[in-house]
């Protein structure tokens, strides 16, 4: 199958949550800078136990950097809900092989990923969002990190991948279609 039917957003800044959601949906603005910003706003007015204002809050907000992106888990939880999806975390202490991935009634969407990742000669540790979805039959690794998309041969290397990422301490998400049950 050609890469060029996958849609593939390449990372910039720190917006690997904002890429992977539209990898995810397969779709270039199925989110936006400004919609993951709006959401992340929301969820610090939604919260009863709301921080103090701060000098740095401009910029580092709870749930996001205003200039880099770097969003986090509320962020994706509240996104996907707003587009009928739910998160279900997968238990690492579980092999890949647990994961159903080929459930009925197309109940799972896709796969997104917290990975751990160190940059710049080890001197930055951090966590980067990766979506993997199957399209047309195949599974794509569709981070945004990579050059092009990264079909896997089987659903056997799949998993090989799922439980090599979940040793080096990623956390997997299942991302399913609200209400199937």
């Amino acid at each position: 199958m050609a890469d060029d039917v996958v849609y593939h957003e390449r990372q910039r800044l720190q917006f690997c949550l904002l890429h992977a959601l539209n990898n995810l949906f397969q779709e270039k603005d199925a989110f936006t800078r400004t919609t993951l910003n709006r959401i992340a706003d929301q969820l610090v007015l939604d919260d009863p136990n709301k921080e103090r204002w701060a000098p740095f809050s401009v910029l580092f907000k709870p749930h996001h950097n205003a200039f880099t992106g770097n969003y986090d888990i509320n962020v994706l939880v509240a996104s996907l809900q707003s587009k009928g999806k739910a998160v279900t975390w997968h238990d690492r202490r579980n092999a890949a092989s647990s994961i159903d991935l080929d459930p009925p009634d197309s109940k799972l969407m896709g796969i997104v990923l917290n990975v751990p990742v160190r940059r710049y000669a080890g001197l930055w540790k951090g966590r980067h969002w990766v979506a993997i979805r199957k399209i047309r039959g195949v599974w794509y690794n569709l981070d945004s990190d990579l050059s092009q998309p990264y079909a896997f041969d089987n659903v056997d290397r799949l998993r090989e991948f799922l439980d090599h990422v979940l040793r080096d301490g990623a956390e997997v998400l299942l991302v399913v279609n609200d209400g199937v049950d």
